[in-house]
């Protein structure tokens, strides 16, 4: 097991967690309870265009970090078609959090003055600020958020942030931030079931004992509590929050250190790093950190199973809030009308939910198709998960959020539903268990 611990060319150190109260730690998911004042964690996707559009204004092209060894420029047609700066500046807040961490544990190595650390934190920390009041100019010419941000804080400080990227490649920095963000949207998504599972409870509670007529094949099959059927979705969503609880606990090790592939030889604390960052541990196997997405297929997969729920869920009010049923009535809060025909009033919300499902999953099986003819380790064409993931959570968000809105802005048509109850002998079931009490067979009274 020891040998899993380095790579083939690594001398990676393991020391103890660094228990350092300077670290800010992401504390252990706990058990879940309802809480209707639960907070929400902040999380960016890509979609949402967080401060100034990239630029592709280079004034004159500048050497790429990377450069040192070619003799020219790649042209404005590769410049543009590999660039990831315009979604993956979502990242950014993870980007700076992982670099601040790095520094940190160089310093404390050796490998960095602390006043080269300092300088470096608190440039970092500038950029954040510059990022979140819109005054960062995002560049297509320094290609991705590390290469952004990086560049950026040697334009800010000079000399010592060259110094950032020492034992430190962008594999192990990008796979490291994907991990921090997906952590981040894990809580965030568990955060909206939990507030929707509150809403269904609610709903449920406000309509005590009301009877409705319960359906298999779309046909009327037995009468049933409508609380009975609003909390299976309750049930539904709680093994949801639970598949993403589980794919966080595989999300949280981090992989800083793997550099490219094989790990460095400078005498770097992995720990250090990984405690720092609120991680559980470091990743044991370098080849693996950098170059596999199982958790990004996890947490897609889970979304995608959440998605098909709400769905559902979605189909289910959508035929009930038609003229057909007429069980329930969504208030003008959550409903849309015609251009056209002034009587209507379209539950669209639940329509688009059922609509966005299809995005979720589409969004796996992009994944899914990326992955799964990539050798070990790196490859670019892992640029491309990012697009797939922020869709899906930014996605399955709204999705969840709309649901809940919706559940605190409809009512169920009582009367509607007791004129109903009578028709398709909802009671076939009830008199055939009084048959058999009876002690009559059950299949000779059901011919």
């Amino acid at each position: 097991m020891e040998s899993l611990l380095i790579s083939s060319s690594s001398s990676l150190t393991t020391s103890p967690i660094f228990p350092s109260s300077k670290h800010a730690l992401t504390p252990k998911p706990q058990n879940l309870t309802f809480n209707s004042n639960a907070r929400l964690v902040l999380f960016t996707c890509a979609a949402q265009q967080m401060n100034s559009p990239p630029s592709t204004e280079a004034k004159e092209k500048e050497v790429k970090l990377w450069g040192g060894r070619f003799e020219e420029s790649v042209t404005d047609a590769v410049e543009k078609f590999t660039e990831s700066i315009s979604f993956d500046k979502a990242l950014y807040k993870q980007d700076i959090m992982g670099s601040k961490a790095h520094a940190s544990m160089l310093a404390k190595q050796g490998l960095m003055s602390d006043s080269d650390r300092d300088t470096i934190i608190k440039g970092l920390e500038e950029i954040e600020r510059q990022i979140e009041a819109g005054e960062f100019v995002w560049r297509t010419d320094r290609e991705d958020v590390h290469m952004n941000i990086e560049a950026a804080l040697t334009d800010l400080v000079g000399e010592p942030a060259k110094k950032l990227h020492t034992a430190r490649s962008r594999n192990d920095q990008v796979a490291t931030d994907f991990r921090l963000w997906c952590r981040d949207a894990i809580d965030g998504i568990i955060s909206r079931i939990k507030n929707l599972q509150i809403a269904m409870v609610e709903l449920a509670l406000q309509n005590e004992g009301l009877i409705v007529p319960g359906y298999t094949h779309l046909q009327r099959a037995q009468p049933v509590l409508l609380q009975h059927l609003l909390l299976a979705y309750v049930e539904q969503l709680e093994r949801d929050a639970g598949r993403l609880l589980d794919c966080r606990a595989r999300v949280n090790f981090c992989p800083l250190g793997a550099c490219a592939l094989a790990g460095t030889g400078l005498p770097i604390d992995r720990f250090m790093t990984s405690d720092a960052l609120g991680f559980t541990a470091p990743m044991r196997n370098s080849i693996d950190a950098v170059s596999d997405r199982d958790f990004v297929l996890e947490l897609l997969s889970a979304n995608s199973i959440t998605a098909v729920h709400l769905s559902r869920l979605g189909e289910e009010w959508v035929l009930w809030a038609s003229e057909e049923f007429g069980f329930l009535t969504p208030s003008d809060k959550v409903s849309t009308g015609s251009s056209i025909m002034p009587q209507k009033k379209n539950p669209d919300p639940m329509e688009l939910v059922r609509g966005k499902s299809a995005r979720v999953i589409g969004d796996l099986v992009s994944l899914l198709v990326l992955c799964k003819g990539l050798p070990h380790a790196y490859n670019r064409d892992l640029q491309e998960d990012k697009e797939p993931v922020f869709d899906s959570v930014k996605a399955i968000v709204g999705m969840l959020e709309v649901s809940a809105e919706f559940a605190q802005n409809v009512s169920f048509n009582r009367e509607r539903i007791q004129k109903a109850l009578p028709a398709g002998h909802l009671d076939a079931t009830t008199l055939a268990d009084y048959l058999v009490k009876k002690a009559s067979d059950f299949y000779s009274e059901n011919p």
